[in-house]
């Protein structure tokens, strides 16, 4: 399981360690970024790249550090259910260091079959005693010692809710289960919840303007990596094996961009024809744009426009690293960029919009326990903000393509259905993309639009409509 999040699982550099000082273990560096992400509300991803690169672990110890963040903070409700069993004065009491200590802990235990119990509390006793005093460390050493002799009675209990007990078993705050139940059932909402703490796949996006997706296949093959099609996007690549995608020839030379499957099928949907101009209005970091871009095989010109000035930077460095030479980057509120163009300039509009990302939390596993629902109104109001704002660009027969990485409904299909009843000059396309076909639950689940669960396909939760602005 030591690849359990695919492209995360990689060795740095090595240049990060100090020669004096002793080099951090993977428990170390786990401990580290999740003690930080408990105090600074940062996200995981960014704090474990950062941590990997300075600590100077083996590719194997990095993997066991990226295992044990996700793992447990995946996991984080339900180990803190069991924990207090253990801990006499509470978890919540604990110092953030102590408690993510026992969290990680008790993930390797009770989740991970290969992790020896006695590396693990061992470990653990040694990394409290270098932290903290002997009481901790002795508390920390009875605390798991207890975990590992009562292991086969920890079970939860039966006669729990079904949103408790969902929200028990599969570790999600109640508030989402419920919601989730609500809108899908409960044996959907169980499936959401179980497919959230699975690894997510390792996928890659061929730049078809410069390679055949059979060919860069097998190019992957003679070099030893396993690599398969997507079922999901004509453009995807599933690597099972191969470790970090973004450190290979492949992608420096250009043919290649990492990209999970479902954001693949945006650029697909916006389906751009030669010699198009389309506009990408919130389009970092870029994988979106690059995607049209490349599609439009250096014809035409995709505007690709994000409110942060460094974030449109990361928009040209890939378009720059991809060979595409159709795409012109623009920083500034989307809501304002009625004012910066006429109406009706675009043949092609991407508003993927800014959401709650309640479809990548395998991805992003925090997110669950950063988010809530007022979280959820104050999006939507942004959201339709945009569309209404970004609209008037679109020419007659043009078309308005909305994205997001969530399954809320009040996001996705709600959002669009009020957007119509607001602007009749648009009707949902008639016409799905080809590959749609293929994807026949996720095409047929809500009345508008393409609403894709994270169990659906093994791919990120992710929600697209396409809507055809009337001809006069």
């Amino acid at each position: 399981m030591s690849d359990r999040r695919g492209a995360s699982n990689k060795g740095p550099s090595g240049h990060g360690a100090g020669k004096k000082k002793a080099p951090a273990s993977a428990r170390d560096t786990a401990l580290q970024v999740l003690t930080a992400v408990e105090q600074e509300g940062a996200y995981s991803n960014l704090l474990l790249n950062g941590a990997l690169q300075k600590s100077g672990l083996t590719p194997a110890d990095a993997g066991l550090a990226t295992e044990l963040v996700y793992g447990t903070i995946s996991r984080q409700n339900t180990i803190d259910y069991f924990l207090e069993q253990f801990v006499a004065k509470g978890m919540a009491k604990l110092q953030p260091w102590v408690r993510n200590l026992l969290r990680l802990s008790f993930y390797q235990l009770y989740y991970l079959d290969r992790i020896p119990p006695h590396a693990a509390v061992n470990e653990a006793v040694n990394i409290a005693k270098k932290r903290g005093h002997q009481g901790i460390s002795g508390m920390v050493n009875g605390v798991l010692r207890n975990v590992l002799r009562r292991k086969e009675e920890l079970q939860i209990p039966k006669e729990l809710t079904s949103i408790t007990r969902i929200a028990l078993e599969h570790s999600h705050p109640e508030w989402l289960v419920a919601k989730w139940v609500q809108q899908f059932g409960e044996d959907t909402a169980e499936e959401i919840c179980k497919a959230n703490n699975e690894p997510p796949s390792v996928s890659v996006r061929v730049n078809t303007s410069q390679v055949s997706r059979d060919k860069l296949i097998e190019s992957m093959k003679e070099q030893g990596i396993e690599a398969i099609p997507s079922f999901v996007s004509e453009d995807g690549i599933i690597v099972m094996s191969g470790g970090n995608m973004a450190l290979t020839s492949w992608y420096k030379e250009g043919l290649l961009s990492i990209q999970d499957e479902s954001s693949m099928l945006v650029g697909e949907a916006v389906d751009p024809q030669t010699g198009m101009s389309v506009l990408d209005c919130c389009a970092a970091p870029g994988g979106k744009t690059c995607h049209i871009a490349e599609k439009l095989a250096g014809s035409g010109t995709v505007i690709a426009n994000d409110i942060h000035p460094h974030k449109a930077k990361l928009i040209e460095d890939q378009a720059k690293r991809l060979g595409l030479n159709n795409v012109r980057t623009l920083s500034g509120d989307a809501v304002k960029l009625a004012e910066q163009y006429p109406p009706e300039s675009f043949e092609r509009i991407l508003l993927d919009a800014p959401c709650s990302g309640l479809g990548v939390i395998r991805r992003k596993p925090d997110l669950k326990w950063t988010k809530s629902p007022s979280d959820i109104e104050e999006i939507s109001a942004i959201q339709s903000e945009l569309l209404d704002a970004v609209c008037g660009l679109l020419k007659p027969g043009g078309m308005l393509v909305y994205s997001t990485c969530t399954i809320e409904k009040s996001e996705n299909t709600e959002m669009v259905e009020q957007f119509l009843e607001r602007h009749p000059e648009f009707e949902v396309s008639p016409e799905m993309p080809d590959s749609w076909t293929e994807l026949s639950e996720a095409a047929t689940r809500e009345p508008i639009g393409l609403q894709i669960l994270p169990q659906d396909y093994h791919s990120d939760g992710f929600y697209i409509a396409r809507l055809v602005k009337r001809t006069k």
